[in-house]
């Protein structure tokens, strides 16, 4: 096989794709990037055997159809320190040889057909989303997901999948992250007997995907897998396996809470001069609200102590929480400093619930007082 391409765009497609291949395996093969190239189209394939990818790039000449495997490292080197506009690649045999203007480069090759299938979408039944919905969708739960414990169903995010609705839910047991968004079902498709828990490292190849927000993303879940279609891209990943919590007896009740109504701006700057005593073994902050105003207080043996307070339009009864501030901060940072929220807490002992008018809710569980 023999092709020419524009090597920016072939190197924004390589850099996803080489994103699934793994730097070490048993299958010394994953660790290339697959090229089937035909007179009509050139696709690229990548998998760990757990999460894989095929992403037709457009800008290829095809002087000679057939199909190679690009080691990850020496290829993706060769993309990004060769200035050329335009690359050739060829196979000759057991090498790939790759030709630039002024420089030359020959690289042993293994046999493309021990390369396994990457599925393609052919699904008729799946929902679309928007671009820009699903990368928010994901951009403010991922975060939220357990990447520490083990606990396998913890470890991705859980899709629901309803009739004309989205939502996404991701928690790591101490603090939770939930947000839904416009969707349509197409042909019926709805949840199987499996929980459609994506996992984390899927999500964030999904959301990398996602560089067209006008564009409509397809998403067909299935028993114990997930295809999701993004512009040129195809990803699949297999299900995270376990049983998800029941996210929905998380949320605490809003009717018996203080609702204080709060922007990101000025609470997220109290938060970082709090926090400045904190330490890896101190990272409770406490909260106090009334009297319009919020005092957050800290104190770190060895450290030192801080008491930061601003005004607040909130005169209620007071009460009192202590949080994690890095939990509470990665709220404030998914959302920008613009926006405002609403802070629904009920005592000490209940968790905190921060929501906006954009059907995001957060749940951070409270730290003893006494810690």
């Amino acid at each position: 096989m023999k092709i020419t391409f524009d090597r920016e765009k072939f190197q924004q497609a390589f850099q996803t794709a080489a994103m699934v291949a793994p730097s070490r395996s048993p299958k010394p093969i994953l660790q290339n990037v697959k090229l089937d190239a035909t007179e009509k189209s050139a696709i690229l394939m990548a998998t760990d055997m757990e999460i894989g990818v095929r992403i037709e790039v457009e800008g290829i000449e095809v002087e000679q159809p057939g199909s190679i495997v690009l080691p990850v490292a020496r290829f993706g080197s060769i993309l990004k320190e060769v200035r050329d506009e335009k690359l050739s690649v060829q196979r000759e045999e057991s090498r790939t040889v790759v030709q630039a203007q002024h420089s030359k480069f020959t690289l042993s090759s293994e046999d493309p057909d021990e390369f396994p299938t990457v599925q393609g979408f052919a699904e008729t039944k799946y929902h679309e989303v928007s671009a820009r919905v699903f990368k928010e969708l994901i951009r403010r739960t991922l975060f939220a997901t357990d990447t520490e414990s083990g606990r396998y169903a913890l470890g991705g995010v859980l899709l629901e999948l309803g009739e004309n609705s989205i939502t996404a839910v991701a928690t790591d047991g101490r603090r939770l992250a939930k947000m839904e968004g416009p969707a349509t079902q197409v042909e019926g498709h709805g949840q199987t007997d499996a929980m459609t828990i994506v996992p984390s490292r899927a999500m964030q190849l999904i959301e990398r995907s996602l560089t067209d927000l006008e564009a409509t993303v397809q998403i067909a879940s299935r028993t114990n897998d997930v295809l999701v279609k993004v512009g040129p891209a195809t990803i699949y990943a297999r299900l995270v396996e376990g049983r998800f919590p029941k996210w929905r007896d998380v949320l605490p009740e809003k009717r018996d809470a203080a609702h204080i109504e709060m922007s990101v701006g000025p609470a997220f700057a109290a938060l970082r001069q709090a926090a400045i005593v904190t330490s890896d073994e101190s990272r409770g902050i406490d909260f106090t609200f009334g009297n319009g105003s919020m005092i957050l207080s800290s104190n770190t043996a060895e450290v030192g102590d801080s008491r930061v307070e601003i005004p607040i339009p909130f005169d209620g009864d007071p009460v009192e929480i202590t949080m994690d501030h890095r939990f509470v901060a990665d709220f404030y940072k998914v959302l920008g400093s613009e926006n405002n929220f609403t802070l629904n807490i009920q005592n000490a002992e209940s968790a905190a619930l921060f929501s906006t008018d954009d059907n995001y809710d957060y749940v951070v569980m409270p730290l003893a007082r006494d810690r």
